[in-house]
């Protein structure tokens, strides 16, 4: 693809309230002495500002409260040039996560969705796009009538796992998931005939169609010190660069690329990584 691809996100915004601890607590354990920090999330905002600032022309649409958790968790979004025409405000606070994160990146989430949960197909309507991407942070109702009325690429990141139509999957021309996610939908993931990709943390991340691996590809070695939107930040670089017709091989080490570094940096979308700190698809 020659010129800029357009990508439709239907998810959600949350605003993140980020503890970065010594260490994760173990069931009924306190941990105390972390630094507090509020930053921009949401897998949906996520994923449509690392496409935006992977070279795609993106169109987010949500719902947020009429609050002013929902200005601060727009504000990198509205910065970065992200088409927020489509952004609903309800009668529902914006989605709120909780998130603790150890000095090795790892890190421990919980989400309160709020207006999350008000993005109905009505709402979302059918794409006019390049490219649509959809998450698990919205109800799965809307994702399965939203994909079913689209005609274009559409990407699903099968995050946090939940029971989703298997129409979902059979429309799908590319999966995204986790190891832990994988093995939460076992043999299901077998109704999707595309593509679909398996992240493994620092470890290799594979893609594969019809049960068989056509590429593989390790992430590059970095310091990490947060992995919070490293998954967001794959799923959207892979859907960019198949959408701009690079090689399965070629868009995986894209993805795996932007991933690495999206976890040197501290918080969500403050550490989305942009086109120009990575090299270019094949190289």
């Amino acid at each position: 693809m020659t010129t800029v691809p357009s990508v439709t996100v239907v998810g959600s915004v949350n605003l993140d309230i980020v503890a970065r601890a010594s260490k994760l607590p173990a069931p009924g354990e306190t941990v105390t002495g972390a630094e507090l920090h509020r930053f921009p999330g949401g897998k949906g905002a996520n994923q449509a500002l690392a496409a935006q600032r992977l070279g795609a022309d993106v169109r987010l649409v949500a719902c947020v409260g009429a609050d002013a958790a929902a200005d601060e968790a727009l504000a990198l979004l509205r910065d970065g040039g992200v088409d927020l025409g489509s952004v609903t405000v309800t009668d529902k606070p914006t989605g709120t996560a909780l998130i603790a994160v150890a000095p090795d990146g790892d890190n421990q989430i919980v989400v309160a969705p709020g207006a999350n949960r008000c993005l109905s197909a009505g709402v979302a309507g059918v794409p006019d796009s390049d490219a649509l991407i959809c998450q698990l942070e919205v109800p799965v109702d809307t994702i399965a009538a939203v994909a079913g009325a689209y005609a274009g690429f559409f990407c699903v990141n099968l995050a946090p796992a939940r029971q989703v139509d298997v129409s979902v999957l059979q429309r799908a021309d590319l999966v995204v998931v986790n190891e832990t996610e994988s093995s939460w939908y076992g043999a299901a993931l077998a109704a999707c005939h595309g593509l679909i990709a398996t992240t493994r943390g620092p470890g290799p991340a594979t893609l594969e169609r019809d049960g068989a691996v056509i590429a593989k590809a390790a992430p590059p070695a970095v310091d990490a010190i947060d992995a919070t939107g490293a998954g967001d930040t794959f799923t959207a670089a892979l859907t960019v660069a198949l959408v701009e017709g690079c090689a399965a091989g070629e868009a995986l080490d894209f993805a795996c690329a932007a991933a690495a570094l999206a976890t040197t940096r501290l918080g969500a979308q403050p550490a989305l990584p942009k086109r120009e700190e990575l090299p270019p698809p094949g190289e």
